[in-house]
């Protein structure tokens, strides 16, 4: 028994709706697409989850965010996939692949063929029993991966109210599930090894910043130690988190978010693996032509720095789905996908946005003790690489997101810190200049190195042997 398609998506969160979206933007026929999820529901903007969904006054529901609203589009209800024609086997896994003969074997038994696979499983979340720590399966105690997930943290909130919740972990699901708590009338610790909250992304002086304002919100922090163990009731039910420095916590609910991992199983051996993920080229296309690879699970070319990077962010798997199906559909039209790192967050009254890489001398402006707008940006060997952005406009991102896109050459630190977010602006407001990417091997970046005279002289030179070879073509300019 089973089912063939032209193309299958393997996955049903963010990217597979953008995927979606993209190929009946591009004419697909009735039939061609197939959808396959774990997940009982169509795809959906797995940030609200920890936003939205969590509001105690008119939270975020089901159909109201389904993919496509978080880029402000269509939303892709059930009945749009019927609509388009678009088959959606859901709450479906897969029990394995076979790439070189096209075939999924489902959990139930059948098998879906397909002539192009886009892979779009995206990532699990961490659990406790992977670092020696058990009492995942404790009712009270939470993760947030997936719509199951917010339901379970959303009823532990509800049974427990005014009470007390231990966050384990302080990056991105640590830091927006501590806010949601608080706004539920929660008293909030966040327990995590790093020395500041967002370590991999935030310096220890912005970090401070957001920390002061999560405390002034009565939130607690403990750092630079790890759970390890729990305390249960006759119910099985967690009362309090034991730290390896000796601290006992007592509390009525738990959120656990420790990482995640790639969803990579199914093509281990098949499929060539990198930096966590599936490894693929500028059209995402995997070490298998017929196979393609999207949103958290993708390492791919990040062309800007010169480098295989896997991105777990929204905004990259909503651009990396509809770059795979241009690529797909229309490959001789469609160039190498290239995207600028993204990441954002939205807390409370705060929002940041950044852009780039963080790394290399950092440079701050603002003023972070009026709260309102301040950012940094990171310059590595003479280039500004990255912006940081708390407070702006749409503009002023859109003026951070540019600059850091040209990697604008810097001379002078203090002249940056002392221009602050008017330089981005300023830089973003200049018209393009007329330029070639020439790779750098050196430095790693993609430099736009403008062109000088000897340039158009040659091209000329060129152009005019071009004529008098061929006697075709009529005399024109060629411009390099």
């Amino acid at each position: 028994m089973g089912r063939a398609f032209v193309y299958v998506i393997l996955g049903g969160g963010v990217a597979a709706g953008y995927a979606a979206l993209e190929f009946v933007n591009r004419g697909i026929s009735n039939g061609e697409l197939c959808i396959i999820s774990q997940e009982p529901v169509a795809p959906y903007e797995r940030p609200a989850l920890s936003k939205g969904f969590l509001l105690p006054e008119a939270p975020a529901r089901l159909p109201s965010f389904h993919t496509c609203v978080g880029a402000n589009e269509e939303r892709l209800t059930p009945k749009w996939y019927k609509e388009h024609g678009i088959e959606l086997i859901l709450g479906t896994a897969v029990k394995s692949a076979d790439v070189k003969r096209k075939t999924l074997l489902t959990a139930t038994g059948e098998t879906i063929s397909y002539k192009i696979l886009i892979v779009a499983t995206g990532a699990r979340a961490l659990k406790l029993e992977e670092f020696g720590v058990t009492g995942s399966d404790a009712e009270n105690v939470c993760y947030l991966r997936d719509i199951a997930d917010a339901n379970r943290l959303l009823d532990a909130m509800q049974s427990a109210p005014g009470g007390k919740a231990v966050v384990i972990g302080g990056g991105y699901i640590g830091m927006e599930c501590a806010a949601s708590l608080v706004i539920n009338k929660l008293s909030v610790t966040m327990v995590f090894p790093e020395t500041h909250c967002m370590a991999r992304l935030l310096t220890p002086k912005i970090a401070t910043y957001y920390e002061e304002y999560y405390k002034s919100k009565g939130v607690e922090f403990i750092k630079g130690t790890v759970l390890s163990s729990f305390d249960f009731d006759s119910n099985g039910k967690v009362t309090a988190v034991n730290l390896r420095d000796g601290r006992k916590i007592s509390v009525d609910m738990v959120v656990v978010g420790i990482g995640i991992r790639p969803n990579t199983g199914l093509f281990e051996g098949q499929l060539t693996l990198e930096k966590g993920g599936i490894k693929v080229n500028g059209k995402l296309q995997s070490s298998n032509s017929s196979v393609y690879a999207i949103g958290d699970v993708a390492a791919f070319p990040v062309k800007v720095f010169g480098e295989t990077r896997r991105l777990e962010h929204v905004d990259a798997a909503r651009k990396s789905a509809r770059h795979a199906v241009a690529a797909i559909i229309d490959a001789d039209k469609c160039g190498e996908f290239d995207y600028l790192p993204f990441f954002y967050s939205r807390v409370f009254a705060l929002s940041w946005q950044f852009y780039g890489d963080n790394v290399g001398e950092v440079v701050y402006y603002g003023d972070m003790s009026s709260g309102e707008t301040f950012g940094a940006y990171w310059i590595s060997k003479g280039h500004l690489v990255g912006a940081f952005l708390e407070g702006g406009t749409k503009e002023e991102y859109e003026a951070i997101a540019k600059t850091t896109r040209l990697k604008p050459e810097i001379d002078d630190l203090d002249e940056l810190q002392r221009q602050g977010l008017g330089f981005a602006v300023t830089i973003s407001q200049k018209p393009p200049p007329v330029s070639s990417p020439v790779d750098v091997s050196a430095s790693g970046l993609l430099l736009e190195k403008p062109l000088f005279a000897w340039h158009a002289t040659a091209g000329v030179i060129l152009a005019a042997s071009i004529v008098a070879l061929t006697y075709v073509y009529g005399r024109r300019r060629r411009r390099w």
